[in-house]
């Protein structure tokens, strides 16, 4: 299965080289990252354009592992104003138990979010997307657990100068031949200051085969260097017994300036 990571690799460097041999507009939109909270926002990325979120996260304590140090990386591409495309995957994570270390390839998911309602002035956007994984990893993981498959209710809203995201998670975990459904919750708000932007958020999932419930508490800054590139940075805060207690990441979004194929005038929202 390791052949998994490098085929994707591969697809999307021929994407990328795609990307720019056809480009359709000479303007640049804007990105709109994932990263770094817990939460997903309901609104999409610009229709045509691939979208990468790549970062680091370090992690400690937690109840398969002393440390962990994964990298992630989230591609998106809209194909449509409602609908747009997802492959989330981390390619390494080393880890360390009992003064052992351990190097694998992590899981790799695939996924679609359909938004419902467009935002306005007096109403949040509204979407939905369901992820499902399509390579199983032998890492250890965090304290939230992995899913086969996962679908979620996404809100997004713009209110008094800050801006909310909240999703609802419905995720169905596997161990062995037993089956459990996980419950998830995240608020995430942020507030622009100058050219930087911070973020608070608190997130919960339950933890169906512990019978427990794992608990955060992020804090994150970012900042826009161009349009369509972000960097962000900051650290998670575990409140729960079961919880990872610390977590700390850095990374960007960036989002490729070249359409990949035109859309007609009236098309877009």
């Amino acid at each position: 299965m390791k052949i998994v990571p490098i085929c994707l690799l591969l697809m999307l460097s021929a994407l990328a080289q795609l990307s720019r041999a056809q480009s359709g507009t000479t303007s640049v939109p804007e990105a709109n990252p994932g990263r770094p909270t817990v939460s997903t926002p309901a609104t999409l990325t610009p229709v045509g354009y691939i979208q990468f979120e790549n970062g680091t996260l370090f992690a400690e304590d937690s109840a398969e592992f002393s440390k962990r140090t994964g990298i992630g990386q989230v591609t998106k591409l809209s194909v449509l104003p409602r609908l747009e495309l997802f492959l989330q995957s981390e390619p390494l994570a080393i880890s360390q138990s009992k003064d052992q270390t351990a190097v694998h390839e992590g899981e790799v998911f695939a996924g679609v979010q359909s938004v419902l309602f467009f935002g306005g002035q007096s109403r949040p956007t509204v979407s939905i997307s369901y992820a499902r994984r399509v390579h199983t990893s032998v890492a250890p993981e965090l304290d939230v657990g992995t899913f086969r498959q996962s679908t979620s209710i996404l809100l997004s809203e713009d209110l008094h100068g800050f801006h909310f995201d909240t999703n609802g998670i419905l995720a169905e975990q596997v161990q062995g031949d037993a089956r459990r459904a996980q419950f998830g919750q995240t608020l995430s708000i942020s507030h622009s200051l100058g050219k930087f932007t911070i973020s608070g958020e608190v997130w919960h999932f339950s933890q169906p085969f512990e019978k427990g419930n794992t608990v955060g508490n992020l804090w994150a800054v970012s900042r826009a260097v161009r349009k369509n590139l972000v960097v962000d940075a900051g650290f998670n805060h575990g409140l729960a017994k079961t919880s990872t207690k610390w977590e700390a990441f850095a990374g960007f979004t960036y989002l490729l300036p070249h359409r990949l194929w035109r859309v007609r005038s009236g098309f877009l929202p």
